[in-house]
């Protein structure tokens, strides 16, 4: 299978978009076709375990790798090591009518690393079938948990370097943690003075800059990218939507043929457009519900056609949904256009230029037959945490609980009793402080640290904190770099050069 640019050039296989990441023209890298899986077969895959649930999906889009290859990476990925649960993407009922999917069980309690834990064995890959001897080195923008999954990920392979960049105040105390305390020869971490918008500005910038690449060029390096930009860590998200929808199955919860909705936390968009690749493959998923935080750009765009970046960013209790562009929804446009990748290109350009597009009546039509857009903000939240906890004894972390609750708007505007999946990103033990103000109905209960907080929310909700946060806090502090928002390339060049 090909691989085409959302902005109208380049052409490559598989193994390429991978290695490149982002195309040469700016634009992402989209599948030629949308290979269509017969539902008698994605719902056998409800009797096969999880590798080779995946291993059915990236095959039928990775084709210039071997059966054997994918074989070997997804085991690699998705082994009881490196998850501890070993469905790896379990399904979990919550009420009636609602699942929850989640996918917080790998290494680092959160949704990316389902993609980050395959992403560098395809990258290694990648570099053999093109001949490349340079070190590959990610480049990787986070709103929080893309960097630690990415570090975790990449750290120590050979051949490979990642550095990651997140905003100095947007992430949680824990996800800084996380990336600050990472180990490893080959692992970056570098606080920008601004958002995440700023920081995935950056990282696109340089990708685009042929004398950034002349600098990496002449320290024997090659970019490439572990975002969601990135069509090695799109597909591997792909696999999950089949996984629930067959594993609702196998619970005789739905018969094969019903249409399921997907209830998604989202931010850069990359988890719930891979419900919709999903969906363009066959699978019967009925609406794809987007749940934003209080930066509802997203919620905006679905109910008005509109996409404007002017508005005023806030920092939220969500942090990984602190999001004003979202980069894959560039995936989308492409599809909406017909595939019309200079339309895509002016689109882009006036988001650039102006701060805005719009994609006109007859398309947004057609986007709400598909999606529809919610929004809640921290009050609501927090509200939704302590509401799930009280009724279901669930423990939800602030993403989640931001789909939970525009769930709730959805079900009361439309009237839909669908089954819904409600796709959970994170453990509630990442965002301790939060979860234990919405379970408490206090002000984060008073507790002075994160780690004080994850021990008082274990004691009062009486689910075990993951071992992950748990030794934590003895870990030191490996990661100090820090750099203005126009000063990227040189801070990448700096750590390298150090």
């Amino acid at each position: 299978m090909s691989f085409f640019s959302t902005r109208g050039n380049c052409c490559v296989t598989a193994s390429q978009a991978i290695l490149r990441g982002l195309a040469e023209d700016g634009g992402l890298y989209v599948p030629s076709m949308f290979p269509v899986v017969p539902l008698e077969k994605a719902c056998a895959l409800g009797q096969l375990p999880y590798p080779r649930r995946a291993a059915e999906i990236l095959k039928l889009y990775l084709e210039d790798f071997s059966s054997g290859e994918i074989d070997h990476a997804v085991d690699a990925a998705y082994g009881p090591d490196r998850f501890s649960d070993p469905a790896v993407a379990p399904l979990k009922p919550l009420d009636e009518g609602t699942w929850v999917l989640e996918l917080f069980h790998g290494p680092t309690l959160a949704f990316k690393d389902i993609a980050l834990q395959l992403l560098p064995h395809l990258t290694a890959l990648s570099a053999r079938k093109n001949g490349e001897s340079r070190e590959v080195s990610i480049l990787v923008a986070t709103s929080g948990d893309t960097g630690k999954a990415a570090l975790e990920g990449f750290r120590d392979v050979p051949g490979t370097s990642c550095t990651v960049f997140y905003p100095l105040d947007g992430v949680s105390d824990v996800q800084r943690l996380q990336m600050v305390t990472t180990g490893g020869s080959n692992t970056h971490v570098i606080a920008v003075r601004g958002n995440f918008d700023d920081a995935q500005t950056g990282v696109k910038e340089l990708f685009t800059s042929s004398a950034f690449a002349s600098e990496m060029a002449a320290r024997g390096r090659i970019l490439s990218s572990a975002n969601s930009i990135n069509f090695g860590r799109l597909v591997p998200q792909v696999v999950y939507y089949f996984s629930a929808y067959a594993d609702l199955v196998a619970r005789r919860a739905i018969v094969s043929g019903d249409p399921v909705n997907f209830c998604v936390p989202t931010g850069n968009f990359g988890n719930i457009l891979a419900g919709f690749y999903a969906r363009q493959m066959g699978l019967p998923i009925g609406r794809l519900i987007c749940a934003s935080n209080r930066n509802n750009v997203l919620t905006d765009f679905f109910n008005s056609g509109i996409y404007t970046t002017h508005r005023v960013f806030f920092k939220t209790i969500s942090p990984s949904m602190d999001i004003l562009v979202s980069s894959n929804l560039e995936r989308l446009l492409f599809e909406v256009s017909d595939r019309d990748g200079e339309l895509v290109r002016t689109w882009m350009r006036l988001l650039k230029e102006c701060g805005s597009y719009s994609v006109g009546d007859q398309r947004r039509e057609w986007l709400e037959g598909i999606f529809w857009g919610g929004c809640a903000d921290d009050h609501d939240t927090l509200e939704e945490i302590g509401r799930r906890f009280r009724q279901d004894h669930y423990l939800m972390d602030p993403h989640t609980a931001v789909a939970s609750a525009v769930l709730r708007q959805y079900r009361l505007v439309r009237a839909d009793r669908t089954p819904t999946v409600l796709v959970s990103t994170a453990s509630p033990y990442k965002f301790s402080r939060d979860v234990l103000a919405g379970i408490s109905g206090g002000e984060k209960g008073g507790v002075p640290n994160p780690f004080a907080c994850s021990e008082e929310l274990e004691k009062l909700s009486g689910i075990a904190m993951p071992e992950q946060v748990r030794r934590l806090k003895d870990l030191p502090v490996r990661h100090r770099a820090e750099c203005e928002k126009d000063a990227m390339g040189a801070a990448v060049l700096r750590e390298f050069d150090a």
